[in-house]
């Protein structure tokens, strides 16, 4: 051994590391940390960089590379896959069991030799619940759920790649539908899989928001594509800015498995474009039903109002000749009593009753005051007329 006074070169240095991390540290330790680097190679290696931060201010207390030699990572990887629903890469928490191993040229370094998806699993669900507790907490996550379906939801919005077949899918099942309806759609593209997609979609809201009096509803699509590319639907800031988004909006991602964080806030969940569709089409096909409906209805009533009337001008037919008669009779004894009331008021009958009429300058006189001594009456009796000259007036 080299004695501390002799002074060593570095590689005799590292040599005394390493060996001394072989003889201390030659088991096999499983290690929790963050990828924060994944990079292959043609050669089918894979190198990364894990990572630990502090849980509350993501602060970076711990660094170490590590590699995944081909013959294991070609076996990790598609396994890694399959358990998750998620690809091997940056921002995963994982669990790997690893050896130490120091290198004199390239220093300090971890060799992977296994990976435990379960840990994976749990704490990919963990971030998820999380964001949902969140959620609950700010009371946002059933806003747009609460949003009123519009009744006539023509005028659609449609989020979604424009190469995406799911994007074909949905238009063609628009407009073939076999009522007849028509809708009108506006492609707001946006990627739908990889680190742009919450970016791009919360860009495609906003231009959208920009004219929201346009539009009755937007609807996500996507379509096909891998499970391990729907990580990019459960962020924090695309389910927020979807639940607080002043329209309702329609999810049809095309997947099968558990809903995303975008399909739990969003106003309803389809399996599939062409189902989000089929939403729109039986949302139109149930107004117009309502519609018919309504018109059977008021025909319907028509009908028996008329129906109604009629029925009753037949018993006012049948009843107007009894109820003229009764009428004229009523009016023929009204005008008999008139004649007889005039009869008894005629100037005839009055003078028949030894009654007079006097008159002075042909004025009848109805007073002693309107005539005086010298005037020349004419009275008249029931068989004549008599002339006299006033010569003395008592009053």
């Amino acid at each position: 051994m080299i004695s501390g006074n002799e002074p060593l070169t570095l590689y005799e240095l590292n040599a005394l590391v390493r060996g001394a991390i072989n003889e201390r540290l030659s088991s096999c330790y499983w290690v929790v940390g963050e990828l924060s680097e994944v990079r292959e190679t043609a050669a089918g290696h894979c190198y990364i960089e894990l990572v630990q931060r502090d849980e509350a201010t993501r602060e970076m207390t711990a660094k170490a590379r590590g590699t995944i030699w081909s013959r294991i990572y070609s076996l990790l990887r598609p396994y890694f896959l399959e358990q998750t629903g998620q690809p091997f890469g940056v921002g995963l928490k994982v669990l790997l069991q690893v050896t130490v191993d120091f290198h004199e040229l390239y220093g300090y370094a971890l060799d992977v030799r296994d990976i435990e998806p379960a840990y994976t699993i749990g704490d990919i669900a963990r971030q998820r619940q999380l964001i949902i507790n969140r959620l609950q907490q700010e009371g946002v996550i059933n806003l747009n759920k609460e949003l009123e379906f519009p009744a006539l939801p023509q005028r659609v919005a449609v989020i979604s790649s424009a190469t995406a077949a799911g994007y074909d899918d949905f238009c063609h099942q628009l407009q073939n539908n076999p009522y007849g309806f028509h809708f009108y759609t506006r492609l707001f593209s946006s990627p739908m899989q990889g680190a742009r997609t919450e970016q791009g979609i919360i860009e495609a809201l906003n231009r959208i928001a920009e004219n929201m009096d346009f539009w009755d509803i937007v609807v996500i699509i996507r379509g096909g594509g891998a499970t391990s590319d729907l990580s990019c639907f459960d962020t924090y800031d695309l389910a927020n800015n979807c639940a607080q988004f002043p329209l309702p909006i329609i999810t049809g991602i095309g997947h099968h498995r558990d809903d995303t964080l975008l399909d739990i806030v969003a106003h309803t969940r389809a399996k599939t474009p062409t189902a989000a569709a089929e939403l729109l089409i039986h949302s139109m096909a149930a107004q117009a039903a309502r519609l018919d409906n309504m018109a059977n209805g008021l025909v319907a009533l028509s009908r028996e109002l008329l129906s109604d009337s009629h029925r009753r001008l037949q018993a006012m037919v049948q009843r107007l000749p009894v109820a003229t008669a009764l009428l004229l009779q009523q009016h023929k004894h009204r005008l008999d009593i008139l004649q007889q009331q005039a009869a008894a008021a005629s100037p005839q009958r009055i003078l028949a009753l030894g009654y007079t009429l006097t008159t002075c300058n042909g004025r009848i006189v109805r007073s002693a005051s309107d005539v005086e001594p010298g005037c020349v009456l004419t009275t008249r009796t029931i068989d004549g007329e008599i002339t006299s000259v006033i010569n003395e007036i008592k009053r």
